[in-house]
Order: C-alpha cells, then structure tokens, then sequence
C-alpha cells in the first residue's frame, strides 16, 4: 500500500498561511503547495515568498498547463462567475488533482471553529481533507495570534482594503474592493476592465461586479458614493460594537461578522 502524503495547499489567505505555521512542526514531511494562476495580487507573490522563508520548507507552485486566457476562449469568452466557476475548476482543482495523482493524501484545510462555511476540495476518492483548527476549537483570533507571533502578519493587501486571496479580479470582490483594486492597482483593474469588454461580446448583461460594468464603476462620482456608502455601512456597525458585552469585544467577535463569500481553494 502506498505511503500517505501529507499535503496543504496555500491560497495566500491567513487562514490557509496560519495553518501552515500551525502544523509546520507537528506533521512530519508536509507538502506545502500553491496554484498560483498567474493572475494574483502582487501581495499575494510577497506574502507567499515571506511565508516559505518561514516554514524554512518550499512551497510548490502548481501552475496550471493552460492560462486564463486560453479557458476564456475555450468558454466562448464568458467571464467566470458565482454560477459558472470554471476559474476554479480549470485553475486550482485540476492541477491541484494532478499534483496529488492516485496516491492516498491527507489534504489539510483552513476552516476555522468559528466558521460555518463548507466548500468542494476535491472529490477523488484518495483525498481525505481534515480540518485541524476545527479539531482543536481555534478562532479567528487564534489564527491572528499565530500569524503575529511567526512575524508573517495578516496578507498585505488587507491593508488597503482587500478582504480575499485569489485572482485580481474575483468576481466575489465586493463594489468597495473594486474601488480600492483601482486606486492601488490601476493596471490590473484595466486588465479586468478589458476581460470584461471582450466578453461583452458575447455576454452582453454579464459583469464582474453585479449589476454595473467596470467601466461605470470607475467614474469619479460612482467611486465617492460607493466609499461613502461603505463608511457608513462600517459606522453603523461601529455603534452596534457599543453595545456588545465585554467579553465578545475582548475576543475580537465584531471584527469580522462573516466570512466573504468565496471558492474554498482560492480563498483559505
């Protein structure tokens, strides 16, 4: 019979980088992986160099055969969306699945004891995900603490605004993510802008962001509503942090109320 493999794979995320660190001394022979789609933040690449000098072990960029480009035109030049993630699947799954091969493997995800999101890794029959921070009760200021104390910090691009990991343009971005991806990345916002021009073409009422193409997003005016309309979401909740009880503001419980939406594999 052949010899367990123990694999995790890294999406660029703190929980999946936590959870790195986390086992980085507790499982022997772990193979630390990345699928690395060639369309990732420029954060996400420095995040990833700092977390493998960290876990003093490479991590193995699995890149797919096949671009981007090339499964747009595959798909007729219909843009990835929540209900045709075709990203996912051609991006991260099948190499994911391929580096794995038949052997048996334990795959090791990041979700978290405070978390109620379930999500498709792989269905192969070899693979066995487990869940070691839902094991062992860890929350979010858990995997906080853990990232702080090994000096890696939380991904960089949280710091002007970005809430995932995953492709630049993420369908699952959020309207104020758009924004911020256009005022800090100006270039990979008019990349996305011309996937979305091109699939126009043949998905004419399809966009990245519901219901508004990027090019109106990125009027002036369009911009300063939604960050208006986002200082006011973020004051409203604010005042409802008044009101918790000690003991949730202590455990750092307000400062995350969900979980973005997302594709497990891309954003752990």
């Amino acid at each position: 019979m052949s010899e367990v493999r123990h694999i995790l794979s890294l999406s660029g995320g703190k929980d999946s980088a936590a959870l790195a660190v986390y086992l980085r001394d507790r499982v022997q022979d772990m193979e630390y992986i990345f699928h690395d789609t060639g369309k990732e933040l420029p954060e996400t690449y420095d995040y990833m160099a700092r977390l493998e000098s960290i876990l003093g072990r490479p991590v193995v960029r699995t890149t797919p055969d096949d671009s981007f480009e090339h499964w747009l035109a595959v798909y007729g030049d219909m843009l990835p969306s929540n209900h045709r993630r075709w990203c996912t699947k051609m991006l991260k799954l099948r190499p994911f699945e391929a580096y794995v091969g038949t052997e048996p493997v334990i795959n090791y995800v990041g979700l978290r004891a405070d978390e109620a999101r379930t999500g498709y890794i792989s269905t192969k029959p070899n693979i066995t995900a487990v869940y070691p921070f839902q094991e062992d009760g860890l929350v979010r200021a858990d995997i906080i603490r853990i990232l702080e104390d090994c000096g890696l910090g939380l991904p960089p691009y949280m710091e002007w605004g970005r809430s995932r990991s995953g492709c630049f343009f993420c369908f699952y971005q959020q309207k104020i993510e758009w924004v911020r991806l256009k005022r800090t990345h100006p270039d990979l916002y008019e990349q996305a802008k011309e996937y979305e021009v091109r699939s126009a073409a043949v998905s004419a009422n399809f966009t990245w962001s519901s219901s508004e193409s990027l090019v109106e997003l990125e009027r002036p005016e369009r911009m300063e509503a939604i960050e208006r309309n986002w200082e006011a979401a973020r004051a409203r909740k604010a005042a409802k942090r008044q009101d918790l009880p000690l003991v949730s503001v202590l455990a750092d419980a307000e400062y995350e109320e969900e979980e973005p939406e997302g594709c497990l594999i891309c954003s752990i």
